[in-house]
């Protein structure tokens, strides 16, 4: 048993260090919430991880997201994650996808299990079909923005409440046939007082330090728990 895998062999055993070994888990979305699960997935020893992002770390991202220093501002997210998480376990098998999903460019089918951080519901909603049609395990974080509250927690989305974003996702995936998502969501709801600003044609929300974090941990936490 090497040095780094003593502290959590001793809690889920032999048997749960070799099942993260050998699981490949894809996260789609690398900024404050899927850095975060990256990071976890990481120190857990998940030994395949797959990182998706077309998009480069802004200043603006320094606030709450893992992968962004002043250092880091500029460079892809994909190729920042690559190294920090093998700087973390180098011994991992690390695939960068520099793109936007959907993408013809890679099969989802080859992970065990889908980390959704994406931003946009219609491309949760495409990503939620080809989990469902590929039997391929998947977890969405809803949003996270213009909330203070540290509450976060798993459920289906159907049984979800106070999340706007939830509220439209449950209308089209019904309308796409399916009737189940695991997610994470705050079931305190965003601040109502809280400023939105458009960039880019789309409304921006406020955010803070730990709120995308303690999401994308405990997305993390409920991946490790269903591979082991």
């Amino acid at each position: 048993m090497s040095d780094f895998h003593t502290r959590t062999e001793m809690l889920i055993k032999p048997q749960g260090v070799e099942k993260l070994r050998n699981a490949k888990v894809l996260v789609i979305g690398l900024g404050g919430v899927g850095g975060y699960a990256v990071e976890a997935l990481a120190r857990a020893g998940v030994g395949h991880i797959g990182l998706m992002d077309n998009d480069r770390i802004s200043e603006s991202n320094i606030n709450r997201q893992i992968l962004a220093t002043v250092e880091s501002v500029g460079r892809l997210k994909t190729e920042v994650a690559k190294e920090r998480v093998l700087s973390i376990n180098p011994e991992c098998d690390v695939v960068v996808y520099p793109y936007t999903y959907p993408t013809n460019e890679l099969d989802i089918s080859m992970f065990d299990y889908i980390v959704d951080c994406i931003d946009t519901i219609t491309n949760k909603i495409a990503l939620a079909k080809e989990a469902k049609e590929c039997g391929v395990k998947l977890i969405s974080s809803l949003s996270t923005g213009n909330r203070l509250s540290g509450t976060y927690i798993v459920s289906d989305i159907y049984d979800t409440k106070n999340c706007p974003m939830a509220k439209v996702m449950r209308k089209k995936l019904k309308e796409a046939g399916i009737n189940e998502l695991k997610v994470v969501f705050s079931p305190e709801g965003p601040m109502e007082d809280a400023e939105v600003v458009e960039e880019a044609g789309r409304h921006v929300p406020g955010s803070i330090s730990y709120i995308p974090g303690l999401a994308g941990l405990t997305i993390a936490g409920e991946v490790i728990r269903d591979l082991i």
